[in-house]
């Protein structure tokens, strides 16, 4: 454990000297030394993130723990929204991590996690691990369903819920060509909401891997002091880098000649997501597939409410005076393109399975579409998504109602 965590806090070490010192690095060393530092931070959050879940109770600690564990995936769209409002040419990159990271989440995240999932099912199968697919109800084939599906428990219907009504939502914003201040404040609200929701669910015991198991079986108080050393240090670290992260990749674009735009829609998220995604892919591996597609679509409510209400609110910290921030043509069809595949994410997964197949038809549909950025593809794109979602509905339609009844409908929360 102690090992691990010190190789992660070293590659964090050049980003936290070169801050220090004021050090003058190329455009492209910059993006490596800070970019490095993101991941680190992100690592670091993650593993005490997940060893605090040994000690947390309540409500109000949930959602202080919500808050700081998304920080790097933040920290550099929040960085543009808030330069944004007072200079107007980091207007164009206000939304393109959000976007970026949201797609990747789905696109990439989803399907990773199904087929290792299936992959690992099947070795262990082949190793006499697991009788059958039945073994493992998180992978299984039902009576009706003839290829194997990540599935999900009841539980999840909760966030399946939440991004249904955050989705829908979502909409209105390429209409307006802007996040207003109502905006903020209806998907805050949501994220609000959604925190008070699951805090009303019993909590089993948590599942711990790697070194967050070994931090939950320290000593209380050593675990205590842990968890909290590791969530400043993260936190600090995040903030140092985020802004000469989020500046060395524009000026890489421009010295490279590299659209600026994918740069920061894509590398970002990419240093952000990476811990998130390497958790859940682990929990796949290890024959728990559900585990880790409900980790991924509590973080995909988490942004897509979260992320997207905080966009305004930086933007007037940083001085845009309350006023709308702006979305360009380009940033429109992304935001556009973003909805309509979160619309497709909640429309197939309606039914809390999440087939072979599926996971292939989300993959494609993001792959095809990524190495044509241009205005007629995201168009083209997005009304796939749509039709394609409509369609699933109306096939799932008789697993709407649970869906819809478990936004009122909890449990009372169990003693800790």
């Amino acid at each position: 454990m102690w090992r691990r965590l010190g190789l992660t806090a070293l590659f964090a070490l050049p980003a936290i000297v070169v801050r220090l010192t004021g050090t003058e690095l190329p455009p492209g060393v910059t993006v490596i030394v800070f970019g490095a530092g993101v991941v680190a931070s992100a690592v670091l959050l993650s593993w005490a993130a997940e060893a605090a879940q040994v000690d947390i109770s309540g409500s109000l600690a949930i959602a202080i723990l919500a808050l700081i564990a998304v920080l790097p995936e933040y920290a550099v769209d929040l960085y543009f929204s808030f330069t944004a409002g007072g200079d107007p040419t980091y207007t164009q990159f206000a939304a393109a991590n959000m976007t970026g990271s949201n797609r990747l989440l789905i696109g990439i995240g989803w399907p990773v996690v199904a087929f290792v999932g299936f992959w690992a099912m099947r070795r262990a199968r082949r190793r006499g691990e697991a009788e059958s697919a039945e073994a493992v109800p998180a992978l299984a084939r039902g009576a009706r369903h003839r290829q194997p599906a990540v599935v999900l428990p009841p539980r999840n219907r909760v966030e399946l819920a939440f991004l249904a009504v955050a989705s829908a939502y979502a909409f209105l914003i390429p209409l307006t060509r802007s996040i207003a201040w109502y905006d903020a404040v209806v998907l805050l609200v949501l994220f609000g909401a959604y925190l008070f929701r699951v805090t009303r669910e019993g909590r089993g015991e948590p599942e711990l891997i790697g070194v967050a198991a070994d931090i939950a079986r320290l000593p209380q108080s050593q675990r205590r002091a842990l968890v909290t050393g590791l969530f400043v240090a993260a936190a600090a670290i995040v903030v140092m880098a985020a802004k000469p992260f989020a500046d060395g990749l524009v000026a890489t674009g421009e010295t490279l000649g590299i659209d600026q735009f994918l740069l920061v829609q894509w590398l970002a998220p990419l240093s952000s997501e990476a811990p998130e995604l390497i958790v859940a892919t682990i929990f796949a591996w290890r024959l728990h597939a559900a585990d880790g597609l409900g980790m991924l679509l509590s973080a995909k409510v988490n942004q897509w409410t979260l992320l997207v209400g905080s966009l305004w609110v930086a933007y007037t910290l940083g001085g845009g005076r309350g006023a709308a921030l702006p979305l360009d043509d380009r940033q429109t069809e992304e935001f556009l393109l973003t909805s309509a595949q979160a619309l497709l994410a909640f429309a197939v997964l309606a039914d809390r399975r999440f087939g072979l197949w599926e996971a292939a038809a989300v993959l494609g549909l993001f792959v095809l579409q990524f190495p044509f950025p241009t205005t007629e593809v995201r168009l083209i794109f997005s009304v796939i998504y749509l039709v394609v979602a409509v369609a699933l509905l109306v096939q799932k339609r008789r697993h709407l109602p649970g869906v819809v009844a478990s936004i009122v409908r909890w449990e009372r929360p169990r003693a800790v």
